[in-house]
């Protein structure tokens, strides 16, 4: 196991560099200066001034020079600093990080939950209009646009019936602490996750019903069931638990793109993760900004392949750990 994990960290980061220059070179062939953003918010556009704003953040240096020293200060854990909220890009991403991972995570659970309990339930009634009804809500959800149903949410949960707040990370000023504080942010963040989470419970209700089926007709469930084993039994402990493989690899996939694929949804909720902090570094041009939130979104990616590769044997403990 060690040695599987030693192997697989140093394919990690080689992985990690390749795309640490890969989205190098793709935000700087982005249209648009950053200089020529700041000069212009800064209420100057002479040449001097744009031109001593490319030496003071080495815009001017040629991109293999600008590349050469981006990798070493990532080699040193360093993201850079960012030009155009003064501060270093590690310390903005510490403070938007949490949020996105407290909301990501909520929304995997509720999609991971729920996709398997739906799909299980659809696939133990295949053909009826029990197993219709689930694939098809199912469907509508992963067919709509994400944006749609947050604000269709926002106007009946929030405007209509004024159930739930409609945006934000905590009630502004409220100045609550402790279990009131805890409570105000679960508040906040019941419309955010459902809606993320709803999206892509319909992937696995239909892995899911699909998966159970396959493994239904296999000649080990006939046995367990020609031994007079309860049929709850046969479900819970031979199909659906041979049938969570393919589960639990997508579900690996997503974990780790949900963390940075949650701008659409954070930026309507206008919930401070690191989503919406792309966003809004991807239209100042804050190249270093950009970048370290790509390292960071990568680079949990990288650790949710992994944490998958160890799951697969705790769901299943006839996989060996491949060299």
């Amino acid at each position: 196991m060690a040695g599987f994990l030693a192997r697989r960290l140093g394919k990690g980061i080689l992985v990690l560099l390749a795309i640490v220059v890969l989205n190098f070179f793709l935000i700087r062939l982005a249209p648009g200066d950053p200089a020529l953003v700041m000069a212009g918010e800064a209420g100057a556009g002479d040449e001097a001034f744009i031109a001593q704003l490319r030496e003071k953040f080495a815009l001017d240096q040629p991109l293999p020079s600008q590349l050469a020293a981006y990798l070493g200060s990532i080699v040193r854990l360093d993201l850079g600093y960012s030009v155009r909220q003064q501060m270093p890009v590690a310390t903005l991403i510490g403070e938007r990080l949490p949020a996105t991972l407290l909301l990501t995570g909520s929304a995997f659970l509720i999609s991971l939950s729920l996709g398997v309990l739906l799909g299980s339930l659809a696939a133990r009634r295949a053909g009826t209009l029990a197993d219709t009804a689930i694939t098809g809500t199912a469907l509508l959800f992963y067919a709509t646009p994400l944006f749609w149903v947050s604000l269709m949410a926002i106007l009946l949960f929030s405007v209509r019936l004024e159930w739930l707040p409609s945006f934000g990370f905590e009630t502004v000023g409220a100045g609550y602490t402790g279990l009131a504080r805890a409570a105000d942010i679960a508040r906040h963040l019941i419309l955010p996750a459902m809606t993320l989470g709803l999206f892509f419970m319909a992937v696995y209700v239909r892995m899911t019903r699909s998966s159970m089926l396959e493994v239904s007709r296999l000649d080990f469930v006939k046995t367990a069931r020609a031994k007079g084993l309860t049929e709850g039994v046969v479900q819970r402990r031979h199909i659906l638990r041979n049938a969570l493989l393919p589960v639990v690899t997508l579900a690996g996939l997503q974990a780790g793109t949900l963390v940075g694929g949650a701008v659409l949804t954070e930026t309507v909720f206008a919930w401070p993760g690191i989503g919406r902090l792309m966003y809004e570094a991807l239209l100042q041009r804050d190249y270093n900004l950009l970048l370290g939130v790509f390292v960071v979104s990568s680079a949990m990616v990288l650790v949710f392949n992994l944490v998958t590769d160890l799951v697969y044997r705790a769901v299943d403990p006839r996989i060996e750990v491949a060299r």
